[in-house]
């Protein structure tokens, strides 16, 4: 039985049921975009570019938000465990303070094998502690600046401008650049004024 689909042997296509020969439609072009549709996509283009922009801008404040991040975590993290060797530090700076300067230099020579084994030990103790972002400051001479220093005492002394430190009860000590400890000292009273810090244009 002859397929009524199969081509005829010179290649024109079957006849349809109505007798008529199939001829393939040729293909149309879509009609022009409609007005108004460029500025559209045009439109949305801009509005995926600014997304991606924004996207990228917000990762990049990621990445940098990360970045202080790790870097604060490094040199603060350890904060309280700095805070503690301090009491260390003091105890070792109290008892080389007890002894008196007469003492020193008298001593049997054990006693002063002994006085030069806490002072290594004290200077070891502040070198690990520098190596680690810790360091001692001792403003002894300087404005009083309650940034860094806690006043506990005024001393009266008219030989040097009103509000310096004379005295240091207590060394403080900074971590990277913040305050670890401020520095317990006594500050000068009854003389000139200390004269205000210069601004930074005048100090260039």
């Amino acid at each position: 039985m002859t397929d009524p689909n199969r081509p005829s042997d010179d290649g024109t296509q079957p006849a349809n049921q109505t007798g008529e020969p199939v001829v393939s439609k040729p293909y149309v072009m879509p009609d022009d975009p409609e007005e108004g549709s460029v500025e559209a996509l045009t439109k949305e283009v801009a509005e995926a570019r600014d997304k991606m922009l924004r996207t990228l801008a917000e990762m990049e404040n990621l990445r940098r938000r990360t970045a202080k991040e790790v870097a604060d975590a490094r040199v603060y993290g350890i904060t309280g465990f700095a805070r503690d060797i301090l009491e260390i530090a003091d105890n070792l700076q109290r008892a080389l303070d007890a002894i008196p300067a007469e003492v020193k230099e008298t001593a049997d020579p054990g006693i002063k094998a002994f006085i030069e084994g806490v002072e290594l030990t004290e200077r070891s103790l502040l070198n690990t502690l520098e190596k680690n972002g810790v360091k001692k400051f001792d403003p002894s001479g300087e404005k009083f600046d309650p940034n860094f220093q806690q006043a506990m005492y005024e001393v009266p002394d008219a030989s040097v401008p009103s509000g310096t430190v004379v005295q240091v009860v207590q060394a403080g000590f900074m971590i990277g650049d913040r305050v670890l400890r401020p520095a317990l000292v006594g500050v000068s009273k009854g003389g000139a004024k200390a004269a205000p810090a210069a601004a930074p244009s005048e100090q260039s």
